[in-house]
């Protein structure tokens, strides 16, 4: 019996190489996104990649109703969240539309699982939880700190949500995946980061930099108690991210969960500074990037990367594309962006 999966948030950038993973496992997908932050374009991209065309749903996860219908018209065997609104640096300047958009959601997505006998729920989580650690690298054992924005506070009150209502209705199971830096795009250039606007990530920032889309680069802060004063951040190829997440519905499905939460981290357990990732992508596409150094920017953190050992072994899943790869397979994708456009 092939296991069918919703996938909120699918046409966006993890979600859409999350979808293209289950589909290759042999998965049923079914798409909900409003495309607030992404394009219907993407559908396309990801039938070019698998063959296969997935249903889509146009609709927000805050709409109750028109999620019930949703569920109600296909049935589901597990929930992959990704709907939520993620920029670090427009959640402090919007704060209620981030806990509006993204606890309400939740809460729609778990009572909908209830009412319609959906038990299994991976949520999209971050590393964002673990504030400032005064240990690095950060394990699943790490307290959760205070959050340093809006939107790492929501994924921190996200968590608490699903695990009460985990330890309140024994029906529902969750595994929370912590990310740590998605960047680069799949291999075959037709999926990849689409940032609506100014991008709030470095890579897009990076990408658009070097095609002279933007003039210029900024790296934010370089006086952080760092080797080289920049941010440092553990970098994960967007496919091996996704890959994990159909390694946790599996683990739901098949009934190998050894408590109805549990929570991992998904990163290459290698820290990368920001002049580093700028240095690396210059190197490996062989092209300068014009970039100057700014101030601090509020809501970054100065460094965090993960200790993934117990993904590794608990899940049977590992980071395996390098940073090099990685940067490469992001600039394949700006051109292939750029060829679109001016054909």
């Amino acid at each position: 019996m092939v296991k069918r999966v919703l996938v909120t948030g699918g046409t966006g950038y993890i979600g859409s190489h999350t979808v293209v993973e289950l589909l290759e496992a042999g998965y049923d997908v079914v798409i909900v996104d409003n495309l607030s932050n992404s394009e219907r374009s993407v559908l396309k991209g990801i039938e070019k990649i698998t063959g296969r065309r997935v249903p889509f749903h146009k609709a927000d996860c805050q709409d109750e109703t028109a999620m019930r219908r949703i569920f109600r018209q296909h049935g589901f065997d597990a929930v992959i969240h990704f709907a939520a609104s993620k920029a670090v640096g427009e959640s402090v300047e919007k704060p209620l539309l981030y806990y509006r958009n993204n606890l309400s959601s939740l809460m729609n997505i778990l009572t909908l699982m209830r009412e319609c006998g959906v038990p299994n729920l991976v949520f999209s989580s971050s590393c964002t939880v673990y504030g400032q650690a005064e240990k690095l690298p950060v394990s699943e054992r790490t307290p959760r700190r205070e959050a340093t924005s809006p939107y790492g506070n929501t994924k921190h009150m996200c968590e608490d949500i699903i695990r009460d209502s985990v330890a309140a209705y024994p029906e529902i199971r969750s595994i929370a995946l912590r990310y740590f830096n998605p960047i680069g795009a799949h291999e075959s250039a037709e999926i990849g980061e689409l940032p609506r606007g100014v991008p709030n990530n470095l890579i897009p920032f990076v990408t658009q930099t070097a095609a002279g889309i933007r003039p210029m680069l900024s790296v934010f802060g370089d006086d952080y108690n760092t080797p080289d004063g920049s941010c440092i951040r553990d970098y994960i190829n967007v496919t091996d991210l996704a890959k994990a997440h159909v390694v946790a519905v599996a683990r739901m499905t098949e009934g190998r969960m050894k408590a109805p939460f549990e929570v991992f981290n998904i990163g290459t357990g290698r820290g990368v500074s920001t002049l580093e990732v700028v240095r690396t992508f210059e190197k490996v596409n062989n092209l300068k990037l014009n970039y100057k150094i700014v101030g601090r920017r509020a809501g970054d953190i100065e460094a965090v990367w993960a200790n993934p050992s117990y993904a590794n072994e608990e899940l049977g899943w590992k980071a395996e594309k390098s940073l090099d790869e990685t940067l490469r397979s992001a600039w394949k994708w700006q051109q292939h962006l750029d060829n679109k456009k001016h054909k």
